[in-house]
């Protein structure tokens, strides 16, 4: 099976640019993951159906911000949607309001899509990042009963060798070490970073700033990411970032399993 990852800053922006349908066609993922759709269902007039793909949704309460989706191929049997129960926390009203985690099961493991908080700028989101969110969504990724796939817009680089310009930005959002110790306390837990565990010393990134060309000049970050359990290991035949295709400020990335 081949699984996709792509932050779309937004999924009418880059079909208005028929960004995504070319990537469908090219690339035909067996499941694409979607984060920062930007959008509710009733939103998109578009028919996945036709290109051969069902559609799952948790999109944010607010208009226009955050939310997940999933593509799947029709041909596939296809998953429950797992319904959470994060209860009455912080860790909860973000994962729910603001549309940040989709499960998907499937036969022989979990899927998980995610959106992680940004810190914000003003760093005024890290204490309830590094406080809640990871320790919470780690512990979730913990509870499910089956082998975990997740995937999506972590929004943090992990080591030096995943950010183009790791001493001008140590203190910055997304390379604080409380970020980064969110990451470690994952792989530390038994996940395996996909990409690093295949390519230990490519630079390569997936997302690019807006300003002074950061795309063009590739100075970029790594902070989208694929995590499987260790005991999905010899299942993992490939791990790729796809720097090429363009309509978002992300680039998709990709594994391969064999099931």
């Amino acid at each position: 099976m081949r699984f996709y990852s792509w932050n779309v800053n937004g999924l009418r922006a880059v079909l208005s640019k028929e960004a995504l349908q070319k990537f469908l066609a090219v690339e035909q993922p067996d499941v694409l993951c979607l984060q920062e759709i930007k959008c509710k269902p009733e939103q998109i007039e578009f028919d996945f159906a036709k290109l051969g793909y069902q559609i799952y949704w948790n999109p944010a309460t607010r208009p226009g911000y955050s939310g997940t989706a999933a593509l799947v191929k029709s041909s596939l049997a296809q998953p429950a949607v797992c319904q959470l129960d994060f209860g009455d926390t912080d860790f909860g009203t973000l994962a729910t309001t603001e549309g940040r985690i989709l499960a998907l099961e499937f036969a022989d493991f979990y899927l998980v899509n995610v959106y992680t908080p940004n810190s914000k700028p003003d760093l005024s989101r890290l204490t309830l990042r590094h406080d809640n969110w990871d320790p919470n969504f780690l512990k979730t990724l913990k509870s499910f009963d089956k082998p975990v796939i997740t995937c999506g817009d972590f929004n943090a680089a992990h080591t030096e060798i995943d950010l183009a310009r790791p001493s001008a930005n140590h203190h910055a959002a997304g390379f604080t070490d409380e970020e980064r110790e969110g990451v470690s306390n994952a792989i530390s837990s038994g996940f395996i970073d996909t990409f690093r565990s295949q390519h230990p010393d490519v630079a390569r990134y997936t997302w690019w700033s807006h300003w002074g060309h950061a795309r063009e000049n590739n100075v970029g970050w790594r902070i989208d990411y694929f995590f499987i359990s260790r005991s999905l290991a010899s299942k993992l035949k490939s791990s790729e970032i796809y720097e090429h295709y363009l309509g978002s400020d992300h680039c998709p990335i990709s594994i391969e399993m064999e099931f």
